[in-house]
């Protein structure tokens, strides 16, 4: 596949080297010029490419969203339509700035209703970047939230190449659990562990 990531920052930036030690095709844009992150992703993702967020949506099959939540309200809602968008982004108030709305929201329900000719799916979101980095191989367990069944099962493989083992949730409603301040968020566990972290739905 060809995987777009919007966002070269520290999570961006770990995504990318995992899709590309996958095989996949992978360009990462910011809300720039492409110059900007030029240096930054041939130093730290060797074998991938940079584009405009308008050339990320249209030549990527799956694009992954790893900027600050906040951003979410820019993204192009023409340029998405009939993508596959992994939503990776939490709310968090240092970068974020302090948002009610978004530290008590549903994040990829905000994501979806402003994507709304787009199919969301929630994951990559729970697991630190630096765990995310050095979890390929080690059994550790990614969530993969959303309403679409064929969606969430083609996230599910993306998971597999990257080097994890994905445990599959039915709805994107379900992904709340992935967030800070549930059980779930920063789990960086077996598959077994993250299902029993997932089914606890009071907060942590």
């Amino acid at each position: 596949m060809h995987i777009g990531i919007l966002g070269a920052g520290k999570l961006g930036t770990v995504l990318g080297r995992l899709a590309v030690a996958a095989g996949h095709d992978t360009t990462l844009a910011s809300s720039g010029n492409p110059e900007t992150i030029d240096l930054i992703v041939g130093t730290l993702v060797p074998g991938a490419r940079t584009g405009t967020v308008q050339e990320v949506a249209a030549i990527a099959d799956v694009v992954i969203l790893a900027l600050p939540l906040r951003n979410f309200r820019q993204l192009p809602t023409d340029a998405l339509a009939g993508k596959l968008v992994i939503d990776a982004m939490n709310y968090w108030w240092e970068t974020d700035g302090h948002e009610p709305d978004l530290a008590e929201a549903h994040s990829s329900q905000l994501v979806q209703d402003h994507l709304n000719n787009s199919r969301v799916v929630k994951a990559f979101n729970h697991m630190g970047y630096h765990d995310l980095e050095e979890g390929p191989g080690t059994g550790k367990a990614i969530a993969v939230a959303g309403d679409n069944a064929e969606d969430v099962t083609l996230v599910g493989t993306l998971v597999r190449d990257f080097g994890f083992e994905p445990l599959l949730l039915d709805s994107l409603k379900a992904g709340i659990a992935l967030q800070p301040g549930y059980p779930a968020f920063g789990a960086n566990v077996d598959v077994q562990t993250l299902h029993s972290l997932v089914d606890k739905k009071e907060l942590a």
